[in-house]
C-alpha cells in the first residue's frame, strides 16, 4: 500500500511517500480502506522531532481519518465489513497514524459516519471536533445563555467550538483576520466577529459583552493572559489547548478576585469512553445540518509533505494563511 511515513524526525523533507506491507489487524482491531484524513498541528511537532513518546519506525505520520471497514478482527462486535467510519487518536501515544491507503485501528477509536456527510468532512472534523466538544463539555461546561469569545474562529478547533456553541444556545464572540474569514465565522454562527488586523480586541469584545465572557477559549500558542482575564466575567473560565512552550505572564491579582478558573487539556488523554460521547455528539450535530467541516483545500496524499509545509507556515511561522483543515486523499 502507498503510505506517507518518517524514519527519522526532521523538516518537511524528511516525509517519505511509498509502499509499506498492509497492517495486520488484530483481534480488537478493523483495517479500514482510507478515503481521506486530515492534518492537525501536532503532526507537524511529531515529525518534526518532539519526543512525546516513542515512536516505530517507520512511523506513519496522521491523527484523524475516515474510511470504509475492509476486515474486522476476532473480537471486534460493533463494526461490519463495508460500514464506513471515521476516528482520531492515531499516530498518538506511539500508535501508527493513518497517511496510509490502509490502517489497522482499535474498535474504540471508530465511530460509524452518519448517511449523506461525506468522508472529506469526517476527517477534516475529527481532532478538531473532539478537542472542541472535550473543552466546551467537560472542562468549561457551556450553557446556553452565556457568552464565549473564541480566538481564531475560523480555524480548525476554533470553527468547531464556534459551531458547537451556538448548537447549544451559546452567545459567540470570535476573533477573525480580515473580511473574508470574519465572514466564515459569521456563516458558522458567530453573532460578533472581531477583525484582529482592525482596531483593539479588547475594546471591541467589551463593547459586544460589557459584563464580560463566561468563557475565554484560547486557540494561539502564546496566550494573552492580560486580555482573557481583563474580558472575563465573574466565576469566567479560560480554555487552554495549546502553547506547550509558552511562559508568558498571568495578572495573579485580577484572576482570583474574580473567582476566575483555567482549564488545560489534550484530547488525546481522554479516554475513549469520553471521545466516544463526544463522537455522538458531532454525528448528531452533522446529521442536522448544526456542523460542517471548514476546508481549506484537498490535497493527495503524495503531497504530504506541502501538506506540512503549509500548515507549519500556518501555525508556527503565524502567516494565518488557512482558513480551516487540510484534506488528504489516498
Amino acid at each position: 500500500m502507498k503510505a506517507a511515513f518518517i524514519e527519522q524526525a526532521g523538516p518537511p523533507e524528511v516525509i517519505q511517500y511509498g509502499e509499506l506491507p498492509i497492517p495486520k489487524v488484530e483481534e480488537n482491531q478493523a483495517l479500514v480502506r482510507t478515503a481521506a484524513v486530515s492534518i492537525n498541528p501536532i503532526d507537524t511537532y511529531i515529525r518534526g522531532g518532539a519526543k512525546y513518546w516513542e515512536l516505530p519506525s517507520p512511523f506513519v505520520l496522521g491523527c484523524d481519518i475516515a474510511g470504509e471497514v475492509v476486515e474486522v478482527g476476532s473480537n471486534v462486535s460493533g463494526l461490519a465489513v463495508g460500514q464506513r467510519v471515521w476516528g482520531s487518536n492515531q499516530g498518538l501515544l506511539g500508535r501508527q497514524g493513518t497517511f496510509a491507503e490502509y490502517c489497522a485501528i482499535d474498535e474504540q477509536w471508530l465511530y460509524p459516519i452518519p448517511d449523506g456527510v461525506d468522508s472529506e468532512s469526517m476527517a477534516a472534523a475529527a481532532l478538531v471536533g473532539i478537542t472542541a466538544h472535550l473543552g466546551l463539555f467537560r472542562e468549561a461546561r457551556l450553557r446556553a445563555g452565556e457568552t464565549i469569545f473564541v480566538r481564531g474562529g475560523a480555524g480548525g478547533v476554533g470553527s468547531m467550538v464556534l459551531q458547537m456553541a451556538s448548537a447549544i444556545g451559546a452567545t459567540v464572540i470570535a476573533t477573525a483576520g480580515g473580511a473574508e474569514k470574519a465572514a466564515v465565522c459569521r456563516r458558522l454562527g458567530a453573532k460578533h466577529v472581531v477583525d484582529y488586523t482592525q482596531g483593539n480586541i479588547c475594546e471591541q469584545v467589551s463593547d459586544f459583552a460589557p459584563s464580560g465572557v463566561q468563557v475565554f477559549w484560547e486557540t494561539l500558542r502564546e496566550p494573552d493572559f492580560d486580555m482573557a482575564v481583563s474580558l472575563l466575567s465573574e466565576k469566567g473560565r479560560i480554555i487552554l489547548m495549546a502553547g506547550r512552550d509558552a511562559r508568558p505572564p498571568f495578572p495573579v491579582g485580577p484572576f482570583y478576585v474574580k473567582g476566575c478558573s483555567m482549564h488545560g487539556f489534550v484530547m488525546f488523554k481522554a479516554t475513549a469512553e469520553e471521545q466516544r460521547a463526544c463522537a455522538a455528539d458531532i454525528n448528531h450535530w452533522f446529521t442536522n445540518g448544526q456542523l460542517q467541516a471548514v476546508i481549506d483545500r484537498t490535497l493527495p496524499l503524495s503531497e504530504a509533505a506541502e501538506a506540512h509545509r503549509l500548515q507549519e507556515a500556518h501555525t508556527i511561522g503565524n502567516t494565518s494563511t488557512l482558513t480551516g483543515k487540510l484534506v488528504l486523499r489516498p
